[in-house]
């Protein structure tokens, strides 16, 4: 039955391309606000980047743990919509009005009640309705269809969408705001075209595929949680904790979105204030997403003929932390067409890194089913939530800690040296000190060659 089910075909090549697009609408609250919440508040309302990033960490603990009640949530939903497409759907209209409240700060507040607005509707969106819209759409991977080929499929087109949307997202947000005659109203009016957008593009998305009858999944999800459910929570945690695989993959991940929201929060504040033209922004942009489309397509290869992900990855890392030295002379020195073009070769051999997180977590699972006994392959990928909501929510509040710290002011005409320095060191610097640290973990990282180890010392086994 698994075998017939590995091989039919559930899905038209039309819903494929939909249920993708569903990366366009979720990015359309996401990137705007991960690259652009943090200069609309400071630059346009005046307020205190300290502040901000202290309440977004704050608003980001909170965003950890909703995670696992919409889950649970979902997993209960019997509904005619299925279990996931009713909380997708719904969920959107809850993140598109707070998009628009989020760029729609009261200017007659005073400050404390600025604060406040912002941090009800920022952990609303975050915590709330872009969480359960978030999980409900990658639960629907497994609700949609049992063809493992056609969920491969599920995920390219979602990253292709992702990639897209960003790479739009820094071309477009800029001229918008402009055309809607700057400042707040210009904002305001962007931020409702790009919540209408996501309305309508998750409602296709969620419309045009169908979950499967429970009892087609619900019995092999049941088999498959047998075993693990004769483990205990914290006999779990002791095994994860055992697992030096698992934990060095969690520091990356942490490390890495660390990195990766200090560049996505800084950003517009580089192009503005360091090179002096917001609208280099959108190509900065496309620098850091386009060599990863570049990576995805070769890693593979050369994975396959060098035979460990390891190895390759950690001389890409590696060769990228390198092309950091040229990076940092290109953005001192100003010369946007180096630093455009170092981005771009930096990049590919940093996005080697995208594609084999996965493929790791799943060797570093293998390793535990070896060694104890225990499937517990669900729990292993929780490395993934736990590294981007941490590091992510550091690597936010780091942006808006660090800009004060340089003595940034948003209303400012000019920005002091010390200023401009700081968001050097933000956007460019610390990064490739960091991707230092991340091929360090990447060096430790031998779990393909313990796995291979294991098997041959028990063969006879």
């Amino acid at each position: 039955m698994s075998e017939t089910a590995s091989e039919k075909k559930y899905l038209k090549f039309y819903q494929k391309m939909a249920y993708g697009a569903g990366d366009l609408a979720s990015n359309c609250s996401y990137g705007l606000v991960s690259s652009f919440m943090l200069i609309y508040l400071t630059s346009i309302m005046g307020m205190d980047s300290g502040i901000i990033g202290t309440l977004m960490l704050l608003s980001k603990l909170l965003d950890g743990v909703t995670d696992v009640f919409f889950g649970t949530m979902i997993d209960r939903t019997h509904s005619k919509m299925g279990k996931a497409r009713p909380w997708m759907f719904f969920a959107q209209i809850g993140v598109s009005v707070c998009l628009i409240l989020l760029f729609s700060v009261p200017g007659g507040m005073g400050s404390t009640g600025q604060y406040a607005y912002f941090f009800v509707f920022y952990t609303c969106l975050n915590a709330v309705f872009y969480t359960a819209n978030g999980i409900a759409y990658s639960a629907l991977t497994a609700l949609i269809t049992k063809n493992p080929s056609e969920r491969v499929q599920l995920g390219s087109f979602r990253f292709m969408f992702a990639v897209v949307t960003n790479i739009v997202i820094g071309f477009a947000v800029t001229s918008l705001v402009s055309g809607f005659g700057g400042g707040a109203v210009g904002w305001r009016n962007t931020a409702v075209i790009f919540a209408l957008i996501a309305l309508v593009v998750n409602s296709i998305s969620c419309l045009a595929v169908k979950e499967l009858p429970e009892d087609d999944y619900e019995a092999q999800k049941q088999e498959d949680k047998k075993e693990n459910d004769t483990v205990s929570f914290w006999e779990t945690l002791k095994i994860l904790a055992k697992n030096k695989y698992y934990l060095i993959i969690v520091a990356i991940y942490i490390v890495y979105y660390i990195m990766s929201n200090l560049v996505t929060g800084s950003g517009v504040f580089f192009a503005q204030y360091v090179l002096g033209d917001e609208n280099i922004y959108g190509k900065l942009n496309m620098m850091k997403m386009f060599p990863v489309v570049i990576a995805l397509v070769i890693a593979p290869i050369i994975i396959k003929k060098v035979g460990n992900m390891q190895k390759v990855n950690t001389a890409a890392y590696g060769l990228s932390c390198v092309m950091g030295i040229p990076l940092i002379y290109a953005a001192v020195t100003k010369n946007v067409g180096l630093l455009l073009g170092v981005m771009f070769i930096k990049g590919i051999f940093g996005g080697f890194l995208s594609g084999s997180l996965n493929a790791f977590i799943a060797e570093a699972s293998g390793y535990t089913t070896r060694t104890t006994g225990i499937h517990m392959d669900g729990t292993m990928y929780s490395c993934s939530s736990l590294g981007v909501k941490v590091g992510g929510g550091i690597g936010t509040a780091a942006v808006g800690w660090l800009l004060k710290l340089g003595g940034f002011v948003g209303t400012a005409a000019e920005q002091t040296a010390g200023a401009e320095n700081m968001i050097l060191w933000i956007y460019i610097i610390i990064p490739v000190i960091i991707g230092v640290f991340i091929t360090l973990l990447l060096s430790r990282l031998d779990v393909e060659r313990a796995n291979k180890k294991w098997d041959e010392e028990h063969k006879e086994a």
